[in-house]
């Protein structure tokens, strides 16, 4: 069993997944984000899933109006979508998604991150 609210605390850095889970063949991640460093990318082969745990997120989608998601809502970004988020205040989100998903698709940035510094290995399953 995990409990979230203590793998939340455990998030020392903005913009750094942490796997908590594995399910079939895609992870479950959390990260807290804070700012706007993740740049705009695309996922080609994968959708990602993204639930809000706490705080707001922007969400902006290529060639659409970008919204704002709550503590609460869900919102899969579809595979082929150039995206990118950012929140003003701290914002912790859940990610699920494909073991073959790129952090932050073919762009590399400050930010990126690998899945082996992704993974929690106290917790993996």
């Amino acid at each position: 069993m995990i409990n979230i609210k203590d793998q939340i605390k455990k998030l020392q850095s903005y913009y750094s997944p942490k796997i908590i889970a594995e399910i079939n063949n895609e992870y479950v991640k959390i990260a807290k984000i804070k700012g706007d460093k993740v740049p705009w990318h695309m996922h080609e082969k994968e959708d990602e899933l993204f639930y809000i745990l706490e705080g707001s997120l922007v969400m902006e989608l290529e060639k659409q109006p970008s919204f704002t998601m709550q503590r609460g809502d869900l919102f899969v970004v579809s595979k082929g979508v150039s995206h990118k988020v950012s929140s003003k205040k701290e914002c912790v989100i859940l990610l699920i998604e494909s073991k073959t998903t790129l952090h932050t698709g073919n762009v590399k940035t400050e930010i990126t991150k690998l899945i082996k510094e992704q993974k929690n290995e106290k917790n993996q399953l």
